[in-house]
């Protein structure tokens, strides 16, 4: 990026102290993210970096052209803004754009510190390495995507090498880029289950004794090598690999039209396929984690913003108009989804804890507590402190430096006159002292949250509760609540949850109801879309299905041998949910040009009858389809489309997945 310019540095002047402060709070607040770089780009600049995908340097591709012009014209045409990029690399880079007004920057900023505290401590980013994610030290994202582009671009410049040809051989490959095994350490990602491979058929035919000329007239010695090849990966085929950018790099072939033979990969080819894996591997943890990060980032950038006043009083209205347009975007929105899972595990978390407490009042048992407590004289209680709820240079002497909520030494620089109290109170108070005065349950949207509690949620607290009367009244129940939990849990969950488990675990009927979710789904019948259900079971499958392997069918390959003939066997693992035969026979033309040979592609897909279809016209009802196993074939000429046989149709159909598996378990 330039840095001559006049008005990026009289920006970046201008947000020196709204960066450094931003960083302060979020890590009073309990974040820890990673050390940010800020940058000051403009307008064109903006642009380029989100067809970059956040980074300055990438390979020469045409994606990267389209991406530019799509993202200018929907700026151009206002059909979306793009206030800032940030990108997953210690330390973080952050772009923002000079054009902002000073509410819209401290808003990114502080939008910033959330995503870089997520992207430090969430483990599906640490299985970019070895998986363990303690130490991220050396990650250097933007470093290792360069030395990417300029690997890429010397063989694009090699005068010995065809540029259409690497174009063509990076379309193929980017076709497939999301068919790897996310859930597994990128360094351990190709290491498989295997069983041993049969001897070598020359080492049989030697036990036979069997002469050299013979030899020469039944076997080719090109056929033995295949033969032997195709033996040792269908040893490692005893479970279906997910990882097919793996299978295809260790195995995978080119075609040559004038030999009519595939031949082995140029070591060109085979570099820019484990870049182009390196990379699908990299950006696999933004993938998995969109709604998370992006309403992890949302939340703590409303409570800075608004509920802690970072923008000022003469910005609130232009940062209300700025968060307004990032949740009410149409469609299924990740910011507003997210945020509203994340406020919903602080409110269950908040709300067991003053739940807990009541219960150990003498004289309250689950089975009264809705009728013996006095909901709107527990809100009250809840209240925070006067003197942490409002802090002004005039009430600092209220303030007690040995109370665990004050921090002291700010404290002591405050009444110094060394800190600026009116614009920065919270400096003065510690991460349980932030807690109270932004507990969940009193704000006015929640106060009835409490008082919604589920009895069956009661009996569950109360089941082994001993000391039940611990309590004698109310109001020594509420004193004791922890109003620290609520953000402890959710540090607790950024650390281990990716989308699915994360939806899956916390989705619940209550959340569905309050935010009126419901699913809608295409007729066959009326041909429009409508209404399907507002169970809360299917709300959450359809979402579930939406994110699981980033939104796109879970393909993997089944035999490296199908039919004794080197062809590559994928398998689209079925759901319920149909491929676009059109755009699979695109993805198969391009899988052809890394396999070399003809290859594959088993699916199930839905039939309808014609009659069938009729009777449920007339009847006002869905039609009941058939799902028929298929297989397509390519051989590099062309299609083919064949009856699946019941045992392969089988071992498609996708078995139940247990969504609350966390990475550990997934390494185990």
């Amino acid at each position: 990026m330039r840095d001559d310019r006049v008005d990026a540095r009289r920006e970046a002047t201008r947000l020196t102290e709204p960066v450094e402060e931003a960083a302060n709070l979020a890590r009073k607040l309990g974040l820890d993210p990673y050390p940010v770089n800020y940058w000051i780009v403009d307008h064109d600049e903006m642009n380029e970096l989100i067809a970059y995908g956040g980074f300055q340097e990438r390979y020469p591709h045409w994606r990267w052209g389209m991406a530019y012009d799509r993202q200018r014209k929907q700026d151009q045409f206002g059909m979306g803004k793009a206030f800032e990029i940030v990108n997953n690399d210690n330390p973080a880079h952050a772009f923002l754009q000079e054009s902002n007004s000073l509410a819209d920057q401290k808003a990114v900023i502080t939008h910033v510190e959330a995503h870089a505290d997520f992207f430090a401590n969430n483990e599906w980013f640490g299985l970019f390495g070895d998986g363990e994610g303690d130490d991220r030290s050396d990650l250097d994202a933007a470093a290792m995507l360069e030395r990417h582009g300029e690997t890429i671009r010397g063989y694009v410049e090699d005068p010995d090498i065809d540029r259409d040809e690497v174009e063509r051989f990076i379309d193929a490959v980017l076709c497939l880029e999301d068919t790897i095994d996310q859930h597994r350490a990128f360094a351990r990602a190709d290491e498989r289950r295997e069983s041993d491979a049969p001897p070598d058929l020359r080492e049989r035919l030697d036990d036979l004794d069997v002469s050299e000329d013979v030899r020469r007239q039944a076997f080719d010695e090109e056929w033995l090598d295949d033969l032997a090849e195709s033996e040792r990966a269908a040893a490692r085929l005893e479970e279906p690999h997910a990882d097919v950018l793996a299978f295809l790099r260790e195995h995978g072939r080119q075609f040559d039209e004038e030999t009519g033979k595939a031949e082995a990969f140029e070591p060109w080819q085979k570099e820019v396929l484990d870049i182009l894996r390196t990379e699908a591997y990299y950006f696999a943890g933004q993938k998995m984690t969109k709604v998370l990060n992006e309403g992890w980032a949302s939340f703590w950038e409303s409570l800075m913003m608004g509920d802690e006043n970072f923008a000022g009083d003469d910005e609130f209205v232009t940062y209300a108009d700025h968060m307004a347009r990032v949740l009410g975007s149409p469609g299924l929105n990740p910011y507003k989804l997210g945020m509203e899972l994340w406020e919903y595990v602080e409110n269950v978390t908040n709300r067991r804890e003053v739940a807990d407490h009541l219960l150990r009042v003498e004289g309250v048992s689950w089975r009264n507590f809705h009728d013996v407590i006095d909901f709107e004289a527990v809100a009250d209680l809840l209240a925070p402190d006067p003197e942490i709820a409002s802090i002004t240079p005039a009430t600092l002497a209220d303030l007690d430096p040995s109370d665990p909520r004050v921090d002291a030494d700010a404290l002591e620089r405050a009444r110094a006159g060394d800190v600026d109290v009116e614009r920065y109170p919270w400096k003065v108070l510690t991460t349980a002292g932030l807690a109270e005065r932004h507990f969940s349950l009193c704000r006015p949207q929640n106060r009835g949250f409490l008082r919604r509690i589920r009895r069956s949620e009661l009996e569950r607290l109360a089941r082994y509760m001993f000391d039940d009367a611990k309590y004698d009244t109310v109001a020594d129940a509420v004193a004791a609540v922890d109003y620290t939990v609520g953000w402890e849990r959710m540090r607790e969950l950024r650390e281990s949850h990716n989308d699915v488990t994360f939806i899956d675990a916390f989705l619940s009927e209550e959340f569905v109801t309050e935010n009126d979710y419901f699913t809608y789904e295409y007729s066959e019948t009326t041909g429009d879309f409508r209404v399907a259900s507002t169970d809360p079971e299917d709300v959450k499958k359809k979402l579930l299905l939406q994110f699981t392997n980033f939104g796109k069918p879970t393909v993997a390959v089944y035999d490296g041998n199908f039919g004794n003939r080197n062809e590559l066997l994928l398998g689209h693992q079925y759901n319920g949910i149909d491929l676009d035969v059109d755009q699979a026979k695109q993805v198969l033309e391009r899988s052809y040009d890394l396999w070399g040979r003809p290859v594959n592609l088993m699916t199930v897909v839905t039939e309808y009858d014609e009659h069938e279809l009729e009777i449920a016209r007339r009847r006002n009802r869905e039609p009941t389809p058939t799902e028929v196993g298929k297989r397509i074939r390519y051989d590099g000429e062309g299609f083919e489309t064949h009856e699946l046989d019941p045992e392969l149709e089988e071992r498609i159909a996708a078995a139940d997945i247990d969504y609350d598996t966390k990475p550990d378990e997934w390494l185990s």
